[in-house]
């Protein structure tokens, strides 16, 4: 392949080949939330290209570094705004976001190298190859990093239509489909092309249009209960400021005591961390519950302190009191982030004069695992607090008694970025893959009112105060990836089959033209 007089081989001398890969990863990026660019997935061609023609496996490696790197590097960019939101760690921005896309590089140049392997192997088998080793590179950040953030089946979530696929097959496997389409611009010259493009291609379709068996024709009838969703819309570089708490916390009182446009809500739901007050203080339950109508509720996140433990533990926690006061429930954070609420490697890092991002030197600590909480007149639902609405497969606790998932998070971190909108995208995947509505509080938004489609009923947007009045959607018949999840594993398996199918079908025909005539 060339560009003009540029080859594009992977034994292209490195000071050409490695830029294109740099910049083709970048190119790359811009399919994801917020731009949805889908054009740009065509950059795996370059990287499938570079490295099945590599001259050695180091210089697919590298390749597939560089790739990675302008990848994570275009996508991941906002990590660093987070630093600038506290006095002192600006210097750590740069370092901190080229450390995180250096290691996620090298997962990306870890399966380029295996990916040349496969050199001489027909075409198709590689395109499998390469899309099975790309979904690899997901998990293992997801289950080994912690860190599941812009898989590639995200880059549907411009629309709730696109995003159907999920409910079927699940991330992963569409994730595998999509970087099978990406590569397809690379079989040019190679005969049937056009048949081996319908098989990602047509896959992707056909599981868009199957949304019209799940999703009614007629509009579905809103009879859940009322809730009111804040969002204060507070700056993180002033939020935790000691002078201004008071402030902070009469801007949400303010917003919640909003008229209603109609009866008022059985449930009201705060962002991460909008109390900046331990919420076992009876006296401040008392004055939260005064904007409660009878029987309501408020949900809220804040830290909890126990300072009476050796050693003392904080937890990032979601608080549920009645309309009396009384604490119903607490649910604590189980994924941390790292660096922002705990500090890994901490006698190596401590020592570099490296904290965490949040306030106070005691590292958060995880909760027990995931909840479903009830209370009277609400669906049990299951918490999420900010990052823990990214990991696929794991918004509930798995025992079937969740009815609503509720995401509630603070991406003032990350300012007027794609962060915000990426968080909001795999909010919305989670939703669709367990046919659960949605409630979404974020301090600066997104805030939104999802349904088990992932369709957005009602939102606010980035960088906006105000409150979110609607009813909670119903929850529908789960759907196929949540009932047989089996169902991701066969959609591979099948992708495989198809492909070796249409290779040895391609290869038969090649032979039968090569056959002499008969005399």
């Amino acid at each position: 392949m060339t560009i003009g007089s540029a080859s594009l081989d992977g034994g292209a001398r490195p000071h050409v080949a490695l830029p294109l890969a740099l910049a083709a990863g970048g190119v790359l990026a811009l399919a994801l939330p917020p731009v949805y660019f889908l054009p740009a997935l065509a950059a795996l061609a370059l990287l499938f290209h570079q490295c099945r023609t590599a001259p050695s496996g180091g210089r697919a490696a590298a390749l597939g570094f560089a790739f990675g790197f302008g990848f994570h590097l275009a996508g991941l960019y906002w990590v660093g705004i987070a630093f600038f939101a506290v006095s002192g760690f600006e210097i750590f921005a740069v370092p901190a976001v080229f450390g995180l896309v250096t290691v996620l590089a090298a997962i990306q140049a870890l399966a380029a190298l295996l990916f040349w392997r496969t050199r001489g192997w027909p075409i198709g088998a590689q395109t499998s190859v390469f899309a099975l080793l790309w979904v690899a590179t997901e998990l293992l950040r997801t289950h080994l990093l912690k860190f599941p953030w812009n898989p590639l089946a995200s880059v549907w979530a411009f629309s709730w239509p696109t995003l159907q696929p999920i409910a079927w097959i699940g991330v992963s496997a569409l994730s595998l489909l999509t970087a099978a389409l990406g590569v397809l611009p690379a079989w040019r010259a190679v005969p049937g092309a056009l048949s081996r493009a319908l098989l990602p291609a047509g896959a992707i379709l056909l599981l868009m249009a199957g949304a019209a068996l799940r999703v009614p024709t007629s509009g579905t009838a809103e009879v859940g209960p009322g809730v009111r969703i804040v969002q204060p819309n507070i700056p993180q570089h002033h939020k935790w400021d000691p002078e201004k708490r008071r402030l902070w916390l009469e801007r949400h009182l303010e917003l919640s005591a909003r008229p209603y446009p109609g009866p008022p809500p059985r449930l009201l739901l705060w962002p991460e961390s909008a109390v900046p007050y331990r919420a076992e203080d009876e006296e401040l339950r008392q004055l939260l519950a005064r904007i409660l109508p009878p029987g309501g509720y408020l949900l809220f996140g804040a830290d909890r302190y126990e300072w009476d433990r050796k050693p003392p533990e904080l937890s990032n926690s979601l608080y549920l009191i009645d309309s009396g006061g009384q604490l119903r429930d607490r649910y604590d954070k189980v994924d941390l982030v790292p660096f922002g609420e705990f500090l890994p490697l901490r006698p190596v890092l401590r020592r570099l004069g490296l904290r965490k991002l949040t306030k106070g030197t005691i590292d958060f600590s995880p909760g027990p695992g995931r909840r479903t909480l009830l209370a009277d007149g609400l669906p049990p639902f299951s918490p999420l607090i900010c990052y823990e609405a990214a990991f696929p497969g794991r918004a509930t606790d798995g025992t079937g008694r969740a009815r609503l998932l509720v995401n509630v998070t603070n991406d003032a971190w990350f300012g007027i970025s794609s962060g915000p909108y990426q968080h909001f995208a795999l909010a919305r995947m989670r939703a669709v893959e367990t046919g659960l509505p949605l409630l979404r509080a974020a301090n600066t938004g997104i805030s939104a009112i999802i349904d088990g489609y992932g369709r957005i009923r009602t939102m606010l947007p980035l960088g906006v105060g105000g409150v979110l009045d609607g009813r909670i959607p119903p929850a529908l018949t789960p759907p196929p990836i949540a009932r047989m999840p089996g169902l991701a594993i066969a959609t591979v398996f099948a992708f495989l089959v198809l492909n070796a199918a249409v290779d040895l079908w391609r290869r038969a025909s090649q032979k039968e033209r090569a056959l002499p005539e008969a005399p």
